[in-house]
């Protein structure tokens, strides 16, 4: 019957044990010059050689030639203290697990004051010292303190501190560790080759590793494979499925998966770790050491090959190029990741579940603030850098940079409005808001005309192409969705920059959901918030400028409906802003002559430059409604007044049409005389504003009652400035939002008007 491996190949001399010369060298020297103590205490894990080297001490101590280092094998002591030898009468092994008692001490304390039988000493091995109990320690304690000088005790323990302080005292204690895997490796290479069995490179670290650093354990590991073994000798497929340890291919796609960002095949690998029946704690202790190497590797790139020498070449290439592609700070970052990870798997029932979230953590590094997180995000962005992406930089053939003249940004179109906006006062507080685009003053001449004619709807005109493309769609920029969403961030605090609004937009309602082919693809959660998109066409334009400057791709932008962020829009929408308050009194123009219709004045005069004025002065001229310093204010002439202070159905100018009952269809009324409000007249509702359509065949407007021109005239002579006819009120994206808290009816009048309530009208 074969013998086992572990008991074939037990050493019989200290020279044979290996590594612990830091034990059996000392030993040799106290053996060399007859200094032996009466007492030791072997200690340290299990199978590294403690019994093994009690019994060679004994045997070195009731040696013919003894006591020495080295027995000589043939005397009678030596031959049956000698491997697969009968054993001696006067070496004693005692197994304290069995016999810990307090009687078993006391049976031993009385035979040990017997003289040996044919040895020079009597030895007691007490393995497994640390299972004596308390009671049986304090009954060998006079012995062990006072022995006679034929008695020798050697305590074997992997506990030393259970061994009660008054017994180690009294003894030398001597600690063993556990064997260097290289020791150990080499080792059981030659083991392999005295057998003669082959085995597959990559088979022997496994072993190693199942054995951790016990000599006994790892050839016990290598007795089973060898067992198990064909004809062709110990595979690398039969040891990772006996041992239950990890594929090298499956942690490779692991860790590439990992540190390129890749969460699906990550995720895939993590699938077949559970659909091949591995654990998943084994799985994540074979991905901490994998990561444990590759930060060696990192840090200490020179000095790899002697700290990880137990691994084979080509893998060493492959866990260097691995180790390059993660980055320093992304290695440290997954291995803590990895390693929390592990500590929450013991004892948990689902696993696997830990082990998703873990490998989910690693992939995010966005989701955790701390400095090492980012320190990850600018590894991963300076590889995409590396990678080909020109971070500010576009990549134009040098012969088209050379002869093509550079296009300026991108600038909004100008559009003229159908009217003078409608503003608030002056001396309202301002609200702070990003640069708008400039809209063209139209000349006071054919205001007129233009009053006359409906305003057309706006259409958004496209952004003239570059002449000379800062970057192409085919250039070295990113091509898939994971690279652009990796810099998305960096986009929009570009994009911030350049246009504030577009930039609220785009970082509270979109996300990015297709890259590559020339497009990049927006999605917005509303159609509404899609279409204040691309309704105008400087926001496409702002982004796609953005994307040349960061990622050094010119793309063209679309807007779609879909994706998260639905809530937030609805909310937006039902905060709606209030309407603004109505406009102050109108200085009715003078009297036209019969037949003519009245022309309305301008409230001001646009100045022409040849300098572009800037965005802010526009709106400033819309909300300060007075006359310019060199137009002086024209009052109007005094007005008759009627007697009886009403006025008639026929004399309101509502009355002459049916559809006169619509406020937006008497906005719309084309050269219009403006009719101050009245205290009877209520402004017209928002809902109205926007649900009336516009009515282009209707009739002329009745002339003004004596009434409402002697209200004129008082607003004249009152010192009112004068007013702006009103612009239509359709939502636009760069609309100034009113305060939530901002007042309005009758205490806005009181408040912005310097208007005095007399008495107020019920429509109804």
């Amino acid at each position: 019957m074969p013998e086992a491996l572990y008991r074939r190949y037990r050493p019989e001399t200290f020279a044979d044990v290996i590594g612990q010369e830091h034990v059996t060298e000392p030993l040799s020297q106290a053996l060399r010059k007859d200094h032996v103590h009466h007492a030791y205490l072997f200690s340290g894990p299990r199978g590294c050689g403690k019994t093994t080297s009690a019994r060679i001490l004994a045997r070195c101590l009731n040696c013919a030639q003894g006591p020495t280092p080295t027995p000589c094998g043939v005397c009678q002591s030596c031959t049956d203290l000698a491997r697969g030898g009968p054993g001696s009468l006067d070496v004693i092994e005692i197994d304290a697990a069995s016999h810990g008692g307090v009687d078993d001490a006391r049976d031993l304390r009385e035979k040990a004051f017997f003289s040996p039988s044919s040895s020079p000493y009597k030895i007691y091995i007490v393995d497994e010292a640390h299972m004596v109990s308390p009671q049986g320690f304090n009954a060998l304690l006079k012995v062990v303190e006072e022995p006679p000088p034929h008695l020798k005790f050697i305590f074997a323990t992997t506990e030393p501190e259970k061994v009660i302080g008054t017994i180690r005292s009294r003894t030398h204690h001597y600690p063993f560790r556990l064997v260097p895997p290289s020791r150990l490796q080499e080792h059981l290479a030659g083991i392999c080759a005295s057998e003669g069995v082959a085995v597959a490179p990559g088979v022997l670290p496994l072993v190693v590793r199942a054995g951790r650093g016990s000599v006994r354990d790892a050839l016990s590991v290598l007795d089973q494979l060898v067992a198990g073994a064909g004809d062709s000798g110990v595979t690398y497929e039969l040891a990772t499925a006996l041992l239950g340890y990890t594929d090298t291919a499956l942690l490779d796609a692991a860790i590439d998966a990992l540190g390129a960002g890749d969460g699906a095949s990550a995720f895939l690998a993590v699938d077949r770790v559970i659909e091949g029946g591995l654990d998943p704690r084994r799985f994540a202790e074979d991905l901490l050491e994998r990561l444990r190497d590759l930060v060696v590797l990192a840090a200490v790139p020179d000095s790899a090959g002697a700290l990880l020498a137990h691994l084979p070449a080509d893998e060493m290439e492959r866990m260097r190029v691995q180790a390059a592609g993660f980055g320093s700070a992304g290695l440290s970052r997954a291995a803590d990741i990895v390693s929390a990870g592990l500590t929450e798997m013991r004892g948990t029932t689902t696993p696997r579940l830990q082990l998703e979230l873990t490998v989910a953590r690693v992939l995010l590094p966005a989701a955790e603030g701390g400095e090492r997180a980012l320190a990850t995000r600018l590894e991963r962005m300076e590889r995409l850098v590396a990678g080909g992406v020109a971070m500010g930089v576009p990549t134009v053939p040098d012969e088209v940079a050379r002869t093509s003249p550079v296009s300026p940004r991108p600038r909004p179109v100008e559009q003229p409005p159908a009217a003078p906006a409608q503003q608030r006062p002056a001396q309202e507080r301002p609200v702070e808001r990003a640069p708008e685009p400039v809209r063209a003053q139209p000349d006071p001449a054919p205001a007129a005309a233009a009053a006359a004619v409906p305003p057309a709807p706006v259409v958004p005109v496209p952004a003239q192409a570059p002449s000379a493309p800062a970057a192409s769609s085919g250039g070295a920029g990113p091509r898939d969705l994971g690279s652009v969403r990796e810099m998305w961030p960096v986009v929009l605090g570009t994009l911030a920059s350049l246009k504030r609004t577009t930039w609220t937009l785009v970082s509270s309602q979109s996300q990015v959901v297709g890259a590559g082919e020339g497009v990049l693809t927006l999605a917005f959660p509303t159609p509404g918030l899609r279409e204040q998109f691309a309704g105008r066409s400087d926001h496409a334009e702002f982004v796609r400028q953005a994307l040349i400057d960061v990622l050094g791709v010119d793309w063209r932008i679309e807007a779609v409906v879909g994706g998260p962020g639905a809530a937030p829009a609805a909310r937006q929408e039902q905060r709606r802003p209030e309407p603004a308050a109505p406009a102050p009194a109108p200085q009715p123009d003078p009297p036209a002559p019969p037949g003519q219709q009245a022309q309305p004045q301008p409230t001001e005069q646009p100045v022409r430059s040849e300098q572009s004025p800037s965005p802010r002065q526009p709106e400033q001229r819309a909300r300060d409604p007075r006359p310019a310093p060199d137009q002086p204010r024209q009052d109007p002439p005094a007005r008759q007044e009627q007697s009886d202070g009403s006025r008639s159905d026929a004399a309101r100018p509502d009355a002459a049409r049916p559809d006169a009952a619509r406020p937006g269809a008497a906005r719309r009324a084309p050269a219009r005389e403006p009719e101050p409000p009245g205290w009877d007249d209520a402004p017209p509702s928002p809902e109205d504003e926007e649900t009336a359509p516009p009515d282009p065949a209707q009739p002329e407007p009745a002339p003004l009652s004596p009434r409402a021109r002697a209200l004129a005239a008082v607003a004249g002579t009152a010192g009112r400035p004068a007013a702006v006819p009103p612009e239509h009120d359709e939502p636009a994206a760069d609309d100034q939002v009113l305060d939530d808290d901002g007042l309005s009816g009758i205490a806005l009048l009181q408040r912005d008007l310097g208007a005095r309530v007399i008495g107020e009208y019920d429509n109804a």
